[in-house]
């Protein structure tokens, strides 16, 4: 009973300094955020307005954007995930992934039209070798729930590493999508469920995910290998790849890593941004991939970039803003928002202007750019969602928008030519249910 009340009291006396923290905040804005930060930069990168600027913050998804200006820097516009595909004396087929997001049912029946050309005439066995990630853990910040953003990520991962299932009010089991062929592990993914469709997270609770993961992969593989019309069975496994195995093809994914992002920030997937995360990781200091990898190129690539000081603002542990022990400031998102700016047209449109969402419980941001093309940010880490009110004051300049004199806003900067803006429709269905944190 003592415990409890001293946790009891040490939770009121932290609400009540992080409200203080806020205090500073002038009106109109003092009656909109109580525990969080606003700011505006101008072109020029000098801050206009805004308070509690150096206050760190959880961030949620708008730390998809430092993921995104650190991994286009350090891997490259043009970069594509590749997997290996191996065979051996036996006709086994080993598939050694290196976190390729995009390894879809269009994307793999592609793979084995590639693998006829090159000779393969039967598979047996199907092993998937994951001996190219050394994750330390699962993603953090995953409540490992049956949602979709929480997937787990890895070298070989499939469909997004969630199942579209449809149940019908008889009971019966189908895949939830046309491109999908139903799979043995659909009928488990179902169970409990009731009748419609939905994408299921395929490892859910206390798993072992590299298995799930393999087995999901092994599955899909075998599938549309069927469907290739490529003859043979056998075990389907999780396995490395041994010496004496010969390399028959390495894919190379259709989309780069420019169409990634833009899908990334766009859908907010925190599956592939885990994914480009690890990749500048194990690019930039060898694979296997690994978190502790992750987090310092990405540290390196930002103190580069913006200085040792700014990067320090920034708790990264993850590349999608999911783990609540990411930190930033709003003077640290002002800087990164003016090292993007040359990004910039790939954010989709919130409260009218270009930038990104953030949202989880209790935690509420925007970070993008205004009418006139300043970059702004929102950082809202209280139980009142009144970030859409602050955007309107800053975009009519502080003054409630019923009172605000009509004006039309400032056309922003178009984006570039669009190469790949309608490429976009496979990677959506990852997000068709909006998720609750982003």
């Amino acid at each position: 009973m003592r415990s409890y009340i001293f946790y009891l009291f040490l939770a009121l006396l932290l609400a009540a300094s992080q409200t203080a923290l806020a205090a500073g905040c002038p009106p109109p804005y003092a009656g909109l955020i109580q525990n969080g930060a606003y700011a505006v930069a101008d072109l020029q990168g000098n801050i206009v307005e805004g308070c509690n600027l150096d206050t760190p913050y959880i961030p949620a998804s708008i730390l998809k954007v430092p993921t995104a200006l650190a991994a286009l820097s350090v891997l490259g516009p043009d970069y594509r995930f590749k997997t290996r595909f191996y065979t051996d004396a036996e006709d086994s087929l080993y598939i050694q992934g290196f976190g390729d997001p995009m390894l879809i049912p269009e994307e793999i029946r592609s793979i084995f039209n590639a693998l006829k050309l090159r000779g393969l005439r039967q598979v047996r066995n199907i092993y998937i070798d994951a001996s190219q990630f050394a994750l330390e853990h699962q993603s953090p910040g995953s409540e490992f729930s049956d949602n979709p953003y929480d997937a787990p990520v890895g070298p070989t991962a499939v469909n997004f590493n969630s199942v579209p299932v449809r149940m019908t009010r008889e009971g019966l089991v189908f895949s939830g999508e046309p491109n999908t062929p139903f799979l043995p592990l659909m009928t488990e993914a179902a169970q409990g469920l009731s009748a419609g469709s939905r994408r299921i997270n395929i490892c859910r609770g206390n798993c072992n995910a590299d298995r799930e993961m393999a087995r999901y992969a092994a599955q899909l593989f075998r599938a549309l290998q069927e469907e290739a019309g490529i003859p043979g069975q056998g075990q389907l496994a999780l396995k490395p790849t041994p010496p004496t195995a010969r390399l028959i093809y390495e894919h190379r994914s259709s989309k780069n890593l420019q169409e990634l992002t833009s899908s990334f920030l766009k859908f907010s997937s925190n599956y592939i941004s885990n994914l480009v995360y690890l990749a500048v990781g194990a690019e930039k200091f060898g694979w296997p991939a690994t978190w502790g990898k992750a987090n310092q190129a990405v540290r390196q690539e930002l103190e580069r970039q913006l200085g040792a000081k700014t990067a320090a603002d920034i708790a990264h542990r993850d590349g999608s803003g999911l783990c609540r022990t990411n930190r930033v400031t709003a003077r640290a998102m002002l800087e990164v928002l003016r090292a993007f700016r040359p990004h910039a047209w790939l954010l989709r449109k919130h409260g009218g202007v270009p930038g990104k969402s953030g949202t989880m419980s209790g935690v509420y941001n925007y970070a993008g750019y205004l009418d006139d093309g300043r970059a702004y940010v929102i950082l809202l880490n209280q139980w009142g969602n009144k970030r859409g009110q602050v955007l309107e004051l800053l975009r009519n300049g502080g003054v409630p928008k019923r009172a605000a004199a009509a004006h039309k806003p400032a056309v922003h900067a178009k984006r570039p030519a669009k190469a790949s803006a309608g490429k976009r429709a496979v990677i959506s269905r990852q997000s068709k249910k909006k998720p609750k944190r982003k």
